[in-house]
């Protein structure tokens, strides 16, 4: 068992055949492209506390992968911890989409106060970020870039300082891909503010936490003034709050985020979200706009937030959006390897 994947030991895990009745694999298409996809394949679980989702993304090894089972396992055996809050803000999230289209994908997010905006996309340059973010600034309070470390040190330092020279940036999500250049650029960026004057942009980490064996490296090593988490990397809901509860020891606020999660993921994003003691930053939770079909009724955003609330997927959708044989053999095959690394764990 990977050091991610400790919320398995929260309860026994379930035998393959308790995991395969009743398992579902969907096919969910988007409306813009996101992460290089265009349609998102999830498998479903269900168990005696109601519905996990296990959908790590393709590239992804079965060890990494066994972490998204116990997560899904927790979810549908175990249920969510207590909750403190009964909606969460969430961040609205902008692709990287032209600037003409920023107002199209803001409506989607009625209320937000912040966007959280891709940068640093292949094939485009940074004249494309700026105008995008010039165009999200025009209609929310905070914004925050993410680079899914696309940049080289040099390549982030000289972005960041234009990407800021208009208004304050909330934080810069993985700018760099390693931690020694996470660490590199906010040393840089601290020098150069003090040089300027100016304020300096945070640094947030996101897969160098949740892809890392060792979560809390880029933290010990100084890389990240934010933690953004994501409770199927992580291992599930109690996984996240124990990470949650150690980066608040030193100092460092988390945000909850959505791996492109259905509606099943969001809710378990949801409960971890509402079971934290602070709700801090807005989440990054609202992400169900980016399906045209999904596996449940569209959740309601309201005044930028979104209801605790477990969900259920719909008989109709499921039989409209299961996927051919062919994908349903992978995933199930994926599955079961991923299962008995669990086991052996």
């Amino acid at each position: 068992m990977t050091e991610n994947s400790s919320a398995a030991t929260e309860l026994a895990v379930p035998t393959l055949g308790e995991l395969l009745d009743g398992a579902v694999v969907v096919s969910l298409p988007m409306r813009v492209r996101f992460r290089g996809i265009t349609t998102r394949e999830v498998l479903l679980l269900r168990g005696p506390a109601g519905y996990g989702e296990f959908a790590p993304f393709p590239e992804y090894d079965d060890a990494e992968s066994a972490a998204w089972l116990a997560s899904a396992i927790e979810a549908a055996w175990l249920g969510p911890p207590p909750a403190l809050r009964a909606t969460v803000p969430i961040n609205a999230t902008v692709p990287a989409v032209a600037a003409a289209r920023v107002p199209e994908i803001l409506a989607r997010f009625p209320g937000a106060r912040t966007a959280k905006v891709k940068v640093a996309e292949r094939g485009q340059a940074l004249a494309d970020d700026l105008a995008r973010v010039a165009a999200v600034r025009e209609y929310v309070d905070h914004v925050r870039v993410d680079a899914n470390g696309g940049w080289t040190v040099d390549e982030a330092a000289d972005a960041l300082a234009a990407l800021s020279a208009d208004g304050p940036l909330q934080y810069a999500e993985q700018p760099c891909a390693t931690v020694p250049e996470l660490v590199e650029v906010r040393r840089r960026l601290t020098v150069r503010a003090g040089a300027s004057g100016g304020v300096r942009v945070p640094i947030a980490a996101d897969e160098s936490i949740r892809r890392a064996a060792d979560p809390l490296r880029v933290v010990r090593a100084g890389g990240a003034d934010v933690a953004v988490v994501k409770v199927a990397p992580l291992g599930g809901m109690r996984a996240l709050l124990r990470l949650a509860e150690e980066l608040s020891g030193r100092g460092v606020p988390v945000v909850v985020s959505s791996a492109l999660d259905s509606a099943v993921g969001i809710g378990a994003g949801l409960a971890a979200a509402a079971a934290l003691p602070d709700a801090g930053f807005a989440s990054g939770l609202g992400t169900g706009g980016f399906f045209e079909a999904d596996v449940a009724a569209p959740r309601v955003i309201a005044d930028g937030s979104l209801a605790v609330a477990a969900v259920a997927p719909d008989p109709e959708r499921l039989a409209a959006l299961r996927a051919g044989p062919e994908r349903t053999h992978w995933w199930l095959a994926r599955l079961s390897r991923c299962h008995e690394l669990l086991r052996a764990g």
